[in-house]
């Protein structure tokens, strides 16, 4: 079992940053491939970005590459979404997640085992 709690989010003006974080509980956080997600209102759950077990890959959303950047520190059981030049569009509840063996990338949401409860990201014009 992983519990998943997330921190960081919060309202900024456009062009601004914002930096999210993840903590997750247990001893084999390691071994956990982590992704985020983002749900804005009216809309489906979206990848937003993955990172392998080992941080050794990742991947991003067309519509967030180049302005987001997902990084773990596994001695510290946390994933990190450092996210710059920030649009309206970003506006939306971010939840990280993680999946079992982790050693590729998944970025489709039902493929993940746990997920945390959200913190909301908002983004004014």
């Amino acid at each position: 079992q992983v519990q998943l709690v997330e921190s960081g989010g919060g309202l900024v003006q456009a062009g601004g940053s914002l930096r999210l974080s993840c903590a997750a509980s247990g001893r084999t956080f390691s071994s956990y491939g982590m992704g985020w997600f983002r749900q804005a209102p009216g809309k489906e759950r979206e990848f937003v970005a993955a990172i392998t077990r080992s941080g050794g890959s990742t991947s991003y959303a067309d519509s967030v590459k180049g302005r987001f950047t997902i990084s773990r520190d596994n001695a510290k059981n946390t994933v990190f979404l450092q996210m710059n030049s920030l649009k309206p569009e970003d506006t939306a509840v971010y939840y990280c997640a993680a999946v079992r063996l982790g050693l590729a990338i998944i970025s489709n949401p039902s493929r993940y085992d746990y997920w945390g409860q959200g913190t909301q990201v908002t983004v004014s014009s």
